[in-house]
């Protein structure tokens, strides 16, 4: 662990037990709690203190000191409150993880060669590759077009919000669509909360259109998950998941060619 990732680690430890009682299933605090965590115990305060909250939100799990004392069946995470204002909150422990045991579908893949050199990083490789090889109108069966990249925007209620991408579409009926993008590479995890976010900025920003919230995750074999989800009444459902795997162009064989046509 490194001197930041310590440093994080007993701060954010420090802001949830010092307000946390048995049997609560919701904390709330601020981002100036976590200054004054770091004054408590001596430490030097974070530089970027949004970071730290942004750290264990969305790429690595909270801390054990935490995690133990979640609720059964419950896992701790940190939601938007507001502006600079967040909430723990004990969630039914949902993992979103590719089904290992779904079939791959083929892709001749598009992507440019000079791209694929020279793509920074993994979320930046793997949007690169759901754009030129058109994967959210293949998945979505909408025309889709990129309307911004790392669209960070205010919500009341939520504070900040980002999404990796955003995709406007129209269908065959004319109904006019919005994809936000969750992209994952490498370790990442997807996280239930970034999903949550998409559509609270989705009825935000654009209530008019239909909001299809969409995570794409590298997996092994570089085989790209893509998942789209719903809001119910339970909460966050996955409606379908599919895993795509880019092959060169003339690689398909005639025998799955007539197999992909037979699963119309």
């Amino acid at each position: 662990m490194t001197v930041a990732s310590n440093l994080y680690v007993r701060i954010l430890e420090h802001v949830f037990l010092s307000k946390f009682q048995e049997g609560q299933e919701t904390i709330d605090f601020e981002r100036e709690d976590i200054e004054r965590a770091a004054t408590e115990l001596g430490l030097r305060s974070p530089k970027n203190l949004g970071d730290v909250i942004y750290s264990f939100r969305f790429r690595r799990p909270l801390p054990e000191a935490i995690r133990a004392r979640a609720p059964q069946d419950r896992i701790w995470i940190i939601r938007g409150a507001g502006k600079s204002r967040y909430r723990f909150v004990a969630a039914v422990d949902v993992p979103l993880q590719p089904n290992r045991l779904l079939a791959e579908i083929k892709v001749p893949d598009s992507t440019p060669g000079v791209i694929a050199m020279y793509a920074l990083d993994d979320e930046q490789a793997l949007l690169a590759k759901l754009r030129y090889n058109r994967l959210i109108d293949i998945f979505t069966g909408v025309t889709c077009n990129s309307l911004q990249s790392h669209l960070r925007t205010q919500v009341r209620g939520l504070g900040q919000t980002e999404s990796d991408e955003v995709y406007i579409g129209v269908d065959r009926r004319g109904a006019h669509y919005v994809f936000p993008i969750q992209a994952k590479g490498g370790s990442d995890k997807l996280s239930i909360v970034q999903i949550e976010q998409d559509l609270a900025m989705c009825a935000a920003k654009f209530p008019a259109l239909i909001c299809r919230p969409i995570a794409a995750q590298f997996m092994s074999d570089d085989i790209i998950a893509l998942f789209d989800f719903t809001d119910t009444d339970r909460g966050i459902a996955i409606v379908s998941e599919r895993h795509y795997r880019l092959v060169p162009a003339g690689s398909l064989s005639e025998a799955e060619l007539v197999d992909y046509g037979r699963q119309q």
